[in-house]
Formats: structure tokens, C-alpha cells, sequence
């Protein structure tokens, strides 16, 4: 089985009553040495509960580790700037040593609109901005030259190595922005199943090789459902967090053996 295993950082939270956060430094090197694939940090400005700056996570994750994957679960593009976002990524890449996956979405309408609105940006435009910021992402990543949605040329130095966009969501929009922009997709919580169905869906508009999946909080309860997962076209895996990140990354890396 070659299916990736993934754990969250404790620097968020599902239950604003019960916050979840932990040690960075810790807890990245923790699963590093479990053997896990890789660590991942949510991203919002202002959420239902606390949560840290992705970037500032990642980057210190990276620093503590030297093998393991760091990834956006997802970084909130109309939130920022694309070229800001950009050089955030590049950076990312670079001091990883071209450890990172972005994860790209339109953020959960749970958080409410709050955190949107101060950044100034409109929660109903999100998925515009997010398809114009995709569009030109990977040539600002890379440091080529692009054009911004308002006709300026900007080119960022130094580039970087375009890290695996993963684009997240479900229903018809979200598919055609990962058919069209994503190296792959993301979903929360959905069946082996479902996982196919929907995989069948995107890679119906995507041109170039299938897409695959990654798998954020699946329903699993041992090793079964893994290779579910895997047949049904999924390639990692990101559990979910309880509250006590010692514990959720034990249970994954048995999983994982």
C-alpha cells in the first residue's frame, strides 16, 4: 500500500471550545520520526477558533525537520495579495528544501464572513479571486514574469520550484478550479465512494493526467479502509485532530506500518 498518512499541527481547532494548540518544533519532529509522509497547518485570519499563521507554521515545522512533507490544508488565496501569497510559497519552498504541497481553497462558511471582511476582501468574491490568483500563481511562484488581475507585470525574485497545488472543495465550481489549475484535489470527511465518484467528475474536465485525491478527516477504523482509499484514487490521507497530537500521531503511524 502506497497511500500517504498526514496529521494536522495542533495550531487549530475544530471545537472553538476545546483549543488545540501545541508545540510546532515538537510535534513536526515528533512525526518525522514516527515516519510519517507529512504535517500540515490550516489557514484563516480570523476562524471560529484560535488558530496560528500558516505560513509562520510551516516554516517552523520545515526548520526543525529534514524529511518530511509540509503542507497548506488550505492556504486561503483571496485572503491576500496574490504575489504576497506568492512569495510566501516561494520562500516556503526554498528553505524547505522543496518540502511543501499548497493546499488551495475558499475557506468553510462555518468561520463566518468576519475574517474576510478584515482583509478587506468581499466573502461572496472569494471564488473569483481565488480562480484569478490561481491563474497566476505558479509564474509568480516560479519567478517568470505575470500579469495581475489589473494588468501589472510583476516578476518575483528568486523563484522557486512550483510546489503541488492540491485545490480543495466539493461541488461543481470547486471541480472545474482543480480540473483546470489543481495537481490534485482535496475533500473532508467523504467515503471511498464518494471519493471515486466525484475523482470521476473532475478528471472528466482535466486534460491532462488523473487527478488524485487527498483525503482530509476520512472515516477510517483500520487498515481496510485505506486501501479503499488508494483503489478509489486517493494518494494521502490527513487525519483529523482529537485534542492530544501525541496520541493521533501514534495511531497514524500504525496505521502507516
Amino acid at each position: 500500500m502506497s497511500i500517504e498518512i498526514g496529521v494536522i499541527l495542533p495550531t487549530s481547532t475544530p471545537d472553538p471550545a476545546q483549543p488545540i494548540l501545541g508545540d510546532v518544533r515538537e510535534s513536526a519532529r515528533f512525526a518525522e520520526e514516527l515516519g510519517l509522509d507529512s504535517v500540515w497547518s490550516t489557514d484563516h485570519l480570523i476562524a471560529s477558533g484560535p488558530m496560528l499563521d500558516s505560513s509562520v507554521v510551516l516554516a517552523t515545522a520545515a526548520a526543525v525537520t529534514e524529511r518530511i512533507t509540509v503542507g497548506f490544508n488550505v492556504m486561503l488565496l483571496a485572503l491576500r495579495p496574490v504575489a504576497w501569497a506568492a512569495k510566501q510559497v516561494n520562500t516556503l519552498q526554498l528553505v524547505s528544501g522543496n518540502r511543501l504541497v499548497l493546499g488551495v481553497g475558499t475557506g468553510n462558511p462555518a468561520h463566518g464572513d468576519v475574517g474576510w471582511r478584515a482583509a478587506g476582501v468581499s466573502f461572496a468574491d472569494r471564488g473569483r479571486l481565488t480562480d484569478e490568483a490561481l491563474a497566476v500563481l505558479p509564474d509568480l511562484i516560479a519567478g517568470k514574469p505575470a500579469t495581475l488581475a489589473d494588468g501589472l507585470e510583476a516578476t518575483l525574485a528568486p523563484g522557486s520550484t512550483v510546489p503541488p497545488i492540491v485545490v480543495a472543495g466539493n461541488g461543481k465550481p470547486a471541480f472545474r478550479r482543480a480540473a483546470k489549475y489543481g495537481d490534485g484535489w482535496a475533500t473532508i470527511a467523504m467515503s471511498p465512494s464518494e471519493v471515486k465518484a466525484a475523482l470521476d467528475q473532475i478528471n472528466q474536465l482535466h486534460e491532462r493526467p488523473p487527478l488524485k485525491a487527498t483525503v482530509v478527516a476520512p472515516q477510517l477504523d483500520g487498515p481496510e479502509q485505506l486501501e479503499a482509499y488508494e483503489e478509489a484514487g486517493t494518494e494521502r490521507v490527513i487525519l483529523a485532530p482529537t485534542g492530544d497530537w501525541h496520541r493521533d500521531y501514534e495511531y497514524a503511524a500504525k496505521l502507516k506500518r
